[in-house]
């Protein structure tokens, strides 16, 4: 069973090289991200559209595995006044659940404004709404990952 915790926490069971995965829950589908492997940039690497539990988690352990990933940083939305609401309850069922099917950890990011920031680097880059809609979730995981990144520089964990 994969540990799950704050990114403090699970920096230091990481190794020192690896790619991390970076995801965007939401409802209807998962935004997928992923580092090189010496954690400096965050790239997309697809949107997954939420089918089952088991479906979704298969797809996100094979792009794991393509990129030897060696953990998992998934976005916390938690509520700008610091409480967890449903989506947050939901994202650590996720995590909990997700945690059975492999021994990679899971630091929990928190991902307040990340979707809305996102929203506004791409409308102020002229896309389409249609396009947006298309690759929102990719650029949220994105947000997500690097975030968590520039902390684990900045933190000296890298």
């Amino acid at each position: 069973m994969g540990a799950i915790g704050p990114l403090t926490e699970i920096a230091a069971q990481l190794p020192p090289r690896g790619s991390l995965l970076g995801l965007d829950l939401g409802t209807k589908t998962i935004g997928v991200a992923s580092s090189d492997p010496d954690r400096k940039l965050a790239t997309a690497v697809e949107t997954i559209s939420r089918r089952t539990f088991t479906t979704d988690a298969q797809r996100i352990l094979s792009l794991a595995a393509e990129r030897n990933a060696v953990g998992f940083v998934l976005g916390l939305p938690i509520n700008m006044d610091g409480s967890e609401g449903p989506r947050a309850q939901s994202t650590r069922a996720f995590a909990r659940n997700f945690s059975k099917l492999t021994e990679l950890p899971m630091a929990l990011w928190d991902e307040r404004l990340s979707t809305a920031a996102v929203e506004r680097e791409l409308i102020d880059a002229g896309v389409s709404r249609e396009k947006r809609a298309a690759v929102i979730d990719q650029h949220a995981a994105i947000f997500i990952l690097q975030g968590a990144l520039d902390r684990l520089k900045t933190t000296g964990a890298l």
